[in-house]
């Protein structure tokens, strides 16, 4: 008998995560290799790979707002900064442990996000984009003059995430925090958008007027979908602050925000694979290119020197072919992808 579809028969499979014996198996198979992954890797590798980790949380938490809900911001690197800034003063003036620090963290992220998300119920489009924006040179503004806290333009050190004395004081030993912490919020993440939150959340995305007729409220979920949203890139900024372990407001600028943007973009709007997928491109892009013009310095030499201007271009030239060619992201090829091998060799 050849499979020429893909169909279910309860509820309950309809639902599944991981609908096939195969997809589990992946999925364990790449927990394992990224669990050895720090007695593989080198230093640098694992500093990509835990920028890579925190870059996904950050690009999961925009895709709730911008992707799910429709809500477009411009205010990651400001949610960020605030969720990293929390983890220096909780850490290291209070002196609490990471598993306290963290969530605290995205809880304050969570709140600003919020009290930045009240204009969203009357703004819309780039309206709205603006006012994020604003948020975020309220955020430099105060990371810049909040000297008690903040250290102002010096910035301030965060001390090593550590629980019952034990130091996670290199990437190897950060990557068992941000990779756990990771997967559980992707997990968070997949299971919201099938819950009565998650489909207001997308109601109000595709035609928030029909949404409020059949009695979502859109102010209540558009500013929970802030605070949630919030909350992941608090999490992110708080993850890197501990492996900086040095912050100042530079560490946050505007582009911070747009990367996050492309990552949603390139990886897919709406999908939680999208932001994966995103993130782990636009990360890895320029270490790549920065790989390919070291191995060319012997034969270009003024390669090097271009690697600022060569990164810009080839992240610009990335988004313009996605827009144009694969509109949906890499989530949507990796679906075709899926779909044609299922099927195969009835793929049409």
């Amino acid at each position: 008998m050849i499979r020429c579809g893909d169909f279910k028969t309860s509820y309950a499979a309809d639902m599944a995560i991981f609908d096939s014996a195969l997809a589990r198996w992946g999925l364990a198979a790449l927990l394992l290799a990224l669990l050895a992954l720090p007695l593989a890797a080198t230093s640098y590798w694992m500093d990509v790979a835990n920028r890579i980790g925190i870059a996904v949380i950050g690009a999961l938490g925009l895709n709730i707002l911008t992707g799910f809900t429709g809500q477009i911001s411009l205010g990651n690197a400001a949610f960020m900064a605030v969720g990293a800034y929390g983890t220096a003063y909780l850490g290291g003036h209070l002196g609490l442990p990471y598993p306290v620090t963290i969530p605290l963290a995205g809880v304050l992220a969570a709140v600003a996000g919020m009290i930045f998300g009240v204009p969203s119920l009357r703004l819309k489009g780039l309206y709205l984009a603006m006012a994020t924006l604003a948020a975020h040179f309220i955020v430099e503004f105060v990371a810049t003059h909040w000297n008690a806290v903040t250290g102002g333009v010096n910035g301030v050190s965060v001390p090593a995430a550590a629980l019952f004395g034990r130091a996670l004081d290199s990437d190897g030993k950060l990557f068992y925090l941000i990779f756990p912490l990771t997967c559980l919020l992707v997990l968070f993440a997949k299971n919201l958008f099938r819950t009565k939150v998650g489909k207001a959340f997308v109601a109000i995305r595709d035609q928030d007027v029909s949404a409020e007729v059949m009695g979502v409220n859109l102010f209540k979920y558009k500013l929970l979908s802030f605070g949630v949203s919030s909350f992941y890139v608090g999490v992110a900024g708080s993850l890197l602050a501990y492996q900086a372990r040095y912050i100042s407001p530079e560490n946050f600028p505007i582009t911070l925000a747009i990367d996050a943007l492309a990552m949603i973009i390139i990886g897919g709007m709406g999908s939680v694979l999208g932001s994966i997928l995103g993130a782990i491109f636009i990360t890895g892009l320029p270490e790549l290119l920065r790989l390919g013009s070291s191995r060319l310095s012997d034969v270009f030499p003024a390669l090097v020197g271009l690697f600022a201007s060569l990164k810009l271009g080839v992240f610009g030239l990335a988004i313009v072919l996605f827009l144009v060619f694969e509109p949906d992201g890499l989530a949507a090829r990796w679906r075709k992808i899926k779909t044609y091998w299922r099927l195969y060799p009835f793929s049409y």
